[in-house]
């Protein structure tokens, strides 16, 4: 017999494609207003200062200082590369093609995973299937590419598969993590330590130049 569905999980699973996939659509809109990366970086310390304050607050055993950089490492590559890399894209490419290239996420997993010690090798169907993922990002980009998209285009594309190496590498390093601990307390030091990353200190005012600027327009009017 088979049970009944969890409306909990649908209601999770709706939560998720609402407030993640209207993400894209938030940071094109903060970026005509908004440095790229102090936008990006705020909103991570004010989220993460915020669950630490509240897991605190309910007894929830904090992280050692000896874990602290381990849990940089993670925040550096999920948000300050994964996050990072797509919100720099956005200023070039429009939201909603900046979400099809994140797409390509799978396709850095797998082939990072093969390269870990211990990992599976890559089978024939394995290494066709990322052969036609890279194939399908080609067939996405080469039309603009061809009509003469600008080189803040290219960037843009460049920028967004960066940001799906990050978040690859960061996802693979997660699971190192110890099984025990807390999950969402591990989330609220990450997305604080997410600031570590050189380039937010460097460039979290960066006024961007006219020809990016001009890029940034075609893209907020292709949202």
């Amino acid at each position: 017999m088979t049970p009944a569905p969890n409306r909990t999980a649908y209601a999770a699973w709706l939560a998720v494609c609402v407030l993640w996939g209207t993400t894209y659509l938030a940071i094109a809109i903060a970026l005509e207003t908004l440095p790229p990366l102090f936008m990006a970086g705020f909103r991570y310390i004010l989220a993460g200062a915020l669950l630490v304050a509240v897991l605190r607050a309910r007894g929830e055993t904090m992280p050692p200082p000896g874990a602290w950089g381990r849990l940089a490492v993670l925040g550096i590559l999920l948000l300050g590369f994964g996050n990072g890399g797509l919100v720099w894209a956005e200023q070039t490419i429009p939201s909603g093609f900046a979400a099809l290239l994140v797409a390509m996420t799978p396709f850095w997993m797998v082939g990072i995973d093969s390269l870990m010690p211990g990992a599976e090798r890559l089978t024939r169907p394995r290494l066709l299937g990322l052969v036609v993922g890279f194939a399908g990002v080609l067939m996405l980009v080469w039309p603009e590419l061809a009509a003469g998209g600008g080189r803040g285009f290219l960037q843009g594309v460049i920028a967004a598969e960066i940001a799906c190496v990050g978040w690859a590498l960061g996802s693979n390093y997660a699971r190192r993590r110890k099984p025990d601990e807390n999950v969402l307390v591990i989330a609220g030091f990450e997305t604080l330590t997410e600031r570590s990353h050189p380039a937010e200190f460097r460039q979290s005012w960066w006024v961007p130049d006219k020809r990016i600027a001009g890029e940034r327009g075609k893209a907020a009017g292709g949202r």
